[in-house]
């Protein structure tokens, strides 16, 4: 079992990251407050996974609420049935929160989390590999708005992530390669090695070899922990973790949340983000091609859509939590390995950025 630790203080909590964790009670019930736990979970996970945490959690007062799948879950409305449910329980202040599923779900059940009884206890259960090295990991809980993904949230850090690799076996190849466009941002951002790895190891990677996974989680999940560790709510650096999210945020907002997966809208806005950085003369051709060859090998898009318009997507971005004073802050990158936050660039290379990537009519 490989271990990563998020050392925030008193906040701080371990990832374990193994095959077979989900049965094991002994690293679920230590970490559980009180008597009762809760588990949000969606319909195509809890078929697979949901009785085998139950039965880890011997002992305790369990119920569950078991959500539909998919992006459009995100919601306030959403938000609102968990918290019907936990007011029918009904959950004390003691209670701790399971998040069981991917991305959705693990954003769900935190961001109640942090509201109900202003802030109950909660388990990152991660069974997707995007959720595993990326969204589980440093406390960020949040809904979409039609107007723009992730804006009404709270920071809260889980006290606990399990990363159990078997459940990777499950994911069909289109959510298995949209989870690897957020390994290879990790590669792009601060960790030009781990790239290099991924070039020369994708093929393992894409096999599902059981060595190259773990490997990719805990390296994943080590670049983010440096970054969080110096930044936990995103005052300064942590902004680096959001290559490519800017313009793959307003992809998906603008596409209606679904169409596209998380990771396939990250994927087009690194490559977005890659572009710019050329553009602006900062990024060599060599390193966008490689960055361009990379995500096309993992499964991912990078090719210019047709179903946004560059205008569209310039307004969207303008509504990003990293914008200041109407000017949107991007995370471009000098070479692979070397991403930086600016405000300080010529609009015309983001304008051409985007009629290069997002041609569809005003």
């Amino acid at each position: 079992m490989k271990t990563v630790d998020i050392n925030l203080g008193e906040r701080s909590y371990a990832i374990k990251i193994s095959n077979g964790l989900l049965g094991k009670g002994e690293q679920l019930l230590p970490w559980i407050r009180g008597h009762q736990a809760f588990i949000v979970t969606n319909e195509v996970v809890a078929p697979l996974y949901l009785e085998k945490v139950k039965r880890a959690l011997s002992g305790k007062d369990i119920s569950e609420i078991i959500l539909a799948d998919g992006e459009r879950t995100k919601s306030l409305s959403t938000a609102g049935k968990i918290f019907d449910r936990m007011l029918a329980v009904p959950l004390d202040r003691c209670a701790t929160v399971i998040a069981l599923g991917g991305g959705v779900i693990g954003d769900m059940a935190g961001f109640a989390a942090a509201c109900y009884q202003r802030g109950v206890p909660f388990i990152q259960i991660p069974t997707t590999l995007l959720a595993q090295v990326d969204s589980s990991v440093g406390g960020k809980t949040a809904v979409n708005h039609a107007r723009g993904k992730n804006m009404i949230g709270a920071f809260h850090q889980p006290r606990r992530v399990l990363a159990d690799t078997s459940t990777l076996a499950t994911l069909d190849v289109r959510q298995f390669s949209s989870g690897l466009a957020e390994v290879i941002k990790y590669g792009m951002i601060n960790d030009a090695k781990f790239f290099r790895w991924l070039e020369k190891n994708i093929n393992a990677v894409m096999q599902k070899d059981a060595a190259a996974l773990e490997y990719v989680i805990e390296q994943s999940c080590i670049n983010k922990a440096k970054i969080v560790e110096q930044d936990e709510r995103e005052s300064g650096i942590r902004a680096l973790l959001n290559l490519g999210h800017t313009f793959g945020h307003a992809v998906e907002t603008a596409t209606g949340y679904g169409q596209w997966l998380h990771g396939e809208a990250i994927a087009l806005g690194l490559v977005m983000a890659a572009y710019m950085s050329w553009e602006q003369g900062w990024m060599a051709e060599p390193d966008r091609q490689r960055v361009i060859a990379l995500l096309a090998r993992a499964g991912l898009p990078v090719d210019p859509v047709d179903d946004v318009s560059a205008d569209g997507l310039k307004a969207l971005m303008r509504l990003d939590k990293k914008a200041r004073a109407g000017k949107v802050r991007l995370i471009l990158l000098k070479s692979i390995g070397a991403a930086f936050i600016t405000s300080d660039y010529d609009e015309s290379a983001l304008d051409a950025t985007l009629k290069r990537y997002a041609t569809g009519g005003k």
